[in-house]
């Protein structure tokens, strides 16, 4: 674990990613899309399947956005196109009830997550807020299953994580950038575009990543990466 140069001092707010960050996510996807390959294993090899609904999310991305309702869209339509549009109508609700499913996923909070966020509300340091992508409905709804909406006195829902949105969000909170930590595990959404608009983030790598999230990692001088949720209390405690 490296060393931030900053006191606890400096922050005032704390923002957390959701997905993967506080409760796990990806590796239900992942499961969907092994299931799909399955299904499709008459049409193409797993390798096709996956590669094209890649491509399919990626092309969807400026109209859908991200969250599981242009998941299944973009599921659905890749695996039509492989098939060729053979595809039969009952494999083609099995495909729309996987992607129900993802939208009840447990979203059960990850260890240490829940401890963590009780002693730093109780510290009185620190808002806590909620700052996450995708669909509102989805993201809300698994906030609630998860059972930690009461430690977060702001939650925000955006349709991308880019600067604008992290200045837009230093703005709602009343402080600035240098009074923000953004705590996530996508580097591209959650950690680069907080650091470029003079925030501090916290990197908290999670064990599976979404293709569309993958990017090249870099050292930043406001940057910590640590390897579990817990070692944020070291940090700010």
């Amino acid at each position: 674990m490296s060393t931030l140069s900053f006191s606890p001092q400096t922050i005032r707010v704390v923002a957390f990613d959701a997905d993967d960050t506080l409760w796990d996510c990806q590796s239900h996807f992942d499961r969907v899309e092994q299931e799909c390959c399955r299904l499709l294993a008459p049409y193409a090899e797993p390798a096709a399947v996956s590669a094209g609904l890649f491509a399919t999310e990626r092309a969807n991305m400026p109209l859908l956005g991200y969250g599981t309702k242009a998941f299944t869209i973009s599921l659905v339509e890749n695996a039509l196109r492989i098939s060729n549009y053979q595809l039969p109508a009952r494999i083609v609700e099995q495909l729309i009830l996987l992607g129900k499913e993802l939208l009840r996923l447990p979203a059960t909070p990850l260890d240490g997550v829940e401890p963590t966020l009780r002693r730093l509300q109780q510290s009185g340091r620190y808002r806590l807020v909620v700052f996450t992508k995708g669909e509102l409905l989805d993201q809300e709804s698994k906030l609630q299953r998860s059972g930690l909406g009461r430690y977060f006195s702001h939650v925000e829902t955006v349709s991308d994580k880019g600067e604008a949105e992290f200045r837009q969000l230093c703005a709602r909170m009343d402080v600035a950038p240098g009074e923000l930590l953004m705590v996530g595990n996508s580097f591209r959404s959650d950690i680069a575009p907080a650091l470029a608009i003079g925030a501090w983030a916290v990197h908290i790598p999670f064990s599976v990543v979404w293709e569309l999230e993958k990017s090249e990692e870099y050292p930043h001088e406001r940057l910590m990466k640590i390897t579990h949720f817990s070692e944020l209390e070291g940090i700010l405690l």
